[in-house]
């Protein structure tokens, strides 16, 4: 009997198929049998299945679609734990509503409009486009876009002219996300500022436009509590509050590198020792207002500068190698000058 290349044979053959073999390898004939045994022992692979789903942040989320690429882009975000698990239970709840639509129950519609606090360079805006992206690949916002704005863009000169500023920004964000950088500063003037007009404008178009846009409102966690203290009716309004917290020194090293490897850079070892040594300074020294990964962009930047000129220094006549040229050291590596008051 000859077995095809690849095919198994049944059990009693297979006996038989042996022992012919055997027998073939005593009388010398062994390469040959060698080569018939992986023959006849081959098996079939098992047929591969494409993996609908995959794990990141801990969450198993489709590989495919415009929610994968969105939480790819979150996951990629250095720390931030409590941020993505937010966003994963609103993804979650959107997905089960229409679920729920489809098998002909109610699916409610909630509210998100958002407050986030924390310091500065904690990825309150970067977090907020990404939301922004979530919302719209979900069916909740049309467009999906952001509009971010601040103090001066939402108060006006004279009285009326307040008013007709914000609704001109809320219609630009109507189906996307209109996101309030330092929104605490609204509330500073008192009674007769203008901020509290943009306040007043922004509290009626939320009622008005609950489902057209989502309205985020960003700053100081001190000064953030003060500002939902100041209406009544603003905390209700804004049921979904993130804490952003900030970096640990471990993950400001992370996002500096990170940062550096998209420019193709390196920071050599003392390099890294000497970031640890500034940014433990710089967190103690400023221990309120810290700048977190604004801080690691704007020293990075610096090195790579002060790294041009030690270069250009060191040679004259011929030019630097590739790994000089990429090469972060702990010279170029130095904090901005302060002048003393």
């Amino acid at each position: 009997m000859r077995a095809e290349p690849g095919l198994p044979i049944d059990g009693c053959t297979f006996e038989k198929e042996v022992i012919r073999l055997s027998s073939r390898v005593i009388s010398g004939d062994a390469a040959k049998s060698s080569r018939r045994i992986n023959v006849v022992l081959r098996t079939p692979e098992p047929a591969t299945v494409s993996d609908p789903e995959q794990q990141l942040g801990g969450k198993t989320v489709p590989s495919q679609g415009p929610f994968a690429d969105v939480m790819k882009e979150l996951d990629q975000l250095v720390g931030l734990d409590n941020v993505k698990e937010l966003v994963y239970e609103i993804y979650a709840l959107l997905q089960i509503g229409q679920y729920r639509a489809e098998a002909g129950l109610a699916a409610g519609q909630q509210v998100y409009h958002m407050v986030f606090k924390g310091n500065p360079g904690t990825g309150k805006t970067t977090v907020a486009r990404i939301v922004a992206k979530l919302f719209q690949s979900m069916g909740l916002l049309q467009k999906g876009h952001l509009i971010e704005v601040e103090r001066a863009d939402l108060v006006g000169e004279y009285i009326g002219h307040t008013a007709l500023k914000t609704r001109e920004l809320i219609k630009k964000a109507m189906g996307g996300i209109l996101f309030i950088d330092e929104a605490y500063s609204l509330a500073r003037g008192g009674e007769k500022d203008f901020g509290k007009e943009a306040i007043d404008t922004l509290v009626k178009a939320m009622e008005d436009h609950k489902n057209q846009f989502v309205l985020i409102l960003a700053g100081y966690s001190d000064e953030m509590d003060y500002f939902l203290s100041t209406n009544p009716g603003l905390p209700s309004r804004f049921p979904i509050a993130i804490d952003f917290p900030d970096y640990t020194v471990d993950q400001l090293v992370q996002i500096a590198e990170l940062m550096v490897k998209e420019r193709e850079y390196t920071l050599i070892p003392d390099s890294v020792m000497r970031l640890r040594q500034l940014l433990t300074a710089e967190k103690n020294r400023t221990l309120t207002a810290f700048s977190n990964a604004r801080y690691v962009r704007n020293l990075m930047e610096r090195s790579i500068r002060h790294q041009a000129v030690r270069l250009l220094g060191q040679y004259t006549t011929t030019s630097p190698g590739r790994q000089e040229l990429m090469s972060i050291k702990p010279e170029d590596m130095r904090t901005e000058k302060r002048s003393i008051l």
